[in-house]
């Protein structure tokens, strides 16, 4: 197999040669001499450039034939960033399998859910990635299986299920091909005086690692002044214990394909803090993407901010607070549903409209390490309500019904494989849905990284302060020079305000 076509050979050996780590998960370094493969920023004297091969995946370099660096870990790097700043066919797949479809419904099901052949899907995606969506959810489940091994005292059965696998012979020849271990002896590594397993049955421990640098006020500040009773909630203090800032966590549930979780996410200097207890452990690896993708924790900083800081009057906001993540979710039809609930509301009450959704229809789960009660609804749970007993005007609960009505009955897609221009004319042909609504549910529940909010009250009075166009057209004609980074614009003018979060237009 030849290295991928797309990768620049001279600009990923300056990288490995610098041990940039911006550039981890980007690209993999094969080194032929040894046959393993490392991140970018591995600690081990770089190899000499006519040693190294450059892959775009690591499920490409185990199809090659090596075998992940033991020092540098590269299965534990942030993803690329590219899967979630595109929209094309490679992207939407990408997101799937990190979802866990391949491993739920086949490479049948992957297709199905893009629209399109299994022999197109399988061809992009060996033309981009240098590996079809076997192998790459085959790389996915070596990681999970990980996961499992070192921070879990599970029995190496129950780990071979909870990671996908078929079988535990299947489990242990991946294991043994990609590590150059067995499971037992990846078990034995663990550091003294790490603890191997958690006192919570099917809780986990996880670091969650970020490209730097990385504003956790914004992230976590929108999080929680938006937070739903009973889904969501941020502690000051971690369950872990400790004190000050740092150790605050951002609690919510989660609705996954094989049960619920609860996940309580903690800021630290070099990662994210996970904590994550799950009734069904086959849920780990789409957990784990979910949470990621909520924090966008797969972005690149750099070239957001570099694009940015080149507009004079955006500098300042980005050299005081760089590195501010889109604030995202962990369910595009929950948020989309909230979205309806705050319009021409202010943000509390919007959360308590949805709280009073959550307590009448959620599903009741249990919290023994704090204040989560629900699930937030289902679409379906939702399609059920007597819109007479819904306390907003006429209109909006038409906008309401029509919405999860749709979403209910499958007419209405905003999964991560959504196509993000499908998916806005879809939202725009719907009752009550204006520019704001749709843009504000491409930017938090798509991902669209160029969703823009020009009709936003809080970012026209941003911009007038900043000297910037403050009315939506002369605003938009400034923003095509933030392309096609805008969404992370919306973030640095919101922070300037101390009421940065409106829900006024529709």
């Amino acid at each position: 197999m030849q290295t991928a076509t797309h990768l620049d050979r001279e600009h990923c050996v300056r990288a490995v040669q610098s041990r940039d780590a911006r550039f981890d998960g980007w690209f993999y370094t094969a080194v032929l001499t040894t046959r393993i493969y490392c991140r970018p920023s591995c600690p081990v004297v770089p190899p000499k450039p006519r040693n190294m091969m450059f892959y775009p995946s690591a499920a490409a370099c185990q199809q090659a034939g090596f075998r992940a660096c033991k020092r540098c870990r590269p299965d534990t790097s942030p993803g690329s960033p590219e899967w979630n700043r595109r929209a094309d066919l490679v992207a939407r797949a990408m997101r799937l399998i990190t979802d866990g479809v391949v491993d739920r419904e086949g490479v049948s099901g992957l297709a199905a859910r893009l629209g399109y052949s299994t022999r197109q899907v399988e061809r992009q995606l060996l033309a981009e990635l240098g590996a079809g969506p076997l192998a790459l959810a085959r790389a996915q489940r070596a990681q999970t299986a990980r996961l499992l091994i070192e921070t879990t005292a599970l029995p190496m059965t129950e780990i071979a299920f909870a990671a996908g696998f078929s079988s535990v012979r299947a489990f242990n020849d991946t294991v043994r091909e990609v590590f150059a271990l067995s499971p037992s002896e990846l078990r034995r590594r663990v550091p003294a005086g790490r603890a191997v397993g958690d006192s919570t049955p099917g809780t986990l421990s996880l670091r969650l690692p970020f490209r730097a640098p990385l504003n956790p006020s914004n992230l976590f500040g929108h999080l929680a002044a938006t937070a739903v009773p009973g889904v969501e909630e941020w502690l000051p203090h971690s369950p872990n214990g400790g004190g000050g800032a740092s150790s605050g966590a951002y609690r919510r549930t989660l609705r996954l394909p094989y049960g619920h979780g609860i996940v309580s996410l903690s800021p630290r200097p070099d990662h994210i803090a996970c904590r994550l207890t799950l009734s069904d452990l086959r849920d780990l690896a789409v957990a784990i993407g979910r949470c990621r993708r909520m924090l966008d924790l797969d972005a690149d900083p750099v070239a957001v901010d570099d694009r940015l800081r080149a507009d004079p009057l955006l500098a300042p906001l980005v050299e005081r607070a760089p590195g501010r993540r889109v604030p995202r979710t962990v369910d595009e039809a929950e948020f989309a549903v909230r979205a309806v609930l705050g319009q021409q509301v202010s943000t509390a009450a919007a959360r308590t409209h949805a709280a009073r959704l959550v307590t009448a229809h959620g599903k009741p789960l249990d919290d023994p390490e704090g204040g989560l009660t629900h699930l937030f609804p289902s679409p379906e749970a939702l399609a059920g309500i007597d819109p007479e007993t819904l306390a907003m005007p006429r209109t909006r609960r038409t906008t309401f019904t029509t919405l999860v009505g749709q979403l209910a009955d499958g007419s209405l897609h905003l999964g991560v494989e959504s196509d993000w221009a499908e998916a806005r004319a879809r939202l725009l042909a719907l009752p009550g849905f204006g520019p704001w609504t749709v843009d504000v549910i491409a930017m938090r529940a798509l991902g669209d990284p160029d969703a823009f909010l020009p009709t936003d009250l809080g970012i026209r009075r941003a911009a007038g302060g900043l000297g910037l166009p403050s009315t939506p057209a002369a605003l938009t004609a400034r923003a095509e020079a933030w392309r096609p980074w805008r969404a992370y614009a919306v973030q640095y003018l919101w922070a300037t305000d101390s009421h940065s979060i409106n829900f006024l237009p529709a």
